[in-house]
């Protein structure tokens, strides 16, 4: 998987699922910027214009020991992605609500200032 990704990540001890943008994978562990998947609802109904935010996406290294999967956050037959889950409720890209740049090809990603 390549840094710009959207993912879900489960850990294990103890047992999380996260969500959010991969920054970057390798033999140390991940680097992503996104939310534990449980505040995913609330935290996109925040996002809509008008809505107060008192949830937020933070960036976050977890070491390749406590890793237990990683998936591409897609559509699945019939189940939505979470980003498209995020389009349908806020009606904009997910990726500018984390406050990623979106990067020209071959460039890295990097945070935006928030």
């Amino acid at each position: 998987m390549d840094a710009g990704t959207l993912v879900l990540v489960h850990l294990v001890q103890p047992k999380e699922k996260y969500w959010g943008i991969l920054l970057a994978l390798g033999p140390a562990g991940v680097t992503l910027r996104g939310l534990e998947l449980d505040l995913f609802d609330d935290w996109a109904r925040q996002q809509r214009p008008g809505a107060e935010g008192e949830l937020g996406v933070s960036t976050l290294f977890v070491p390749l020991h406590r890793v237990e999967k990683v998936f591409e956050d897609a559509r699945v037959g019939s189940v939505t992605s979470y980003a498209e889950r995020f389009y349908e409720i806020v009606g904009c890209d997910a990726r500018a609500s984390l406050g990623i740049q979106t990067p020209a090809a071959g460039a890295p990603v990097s945070s935006r200032p928030n």
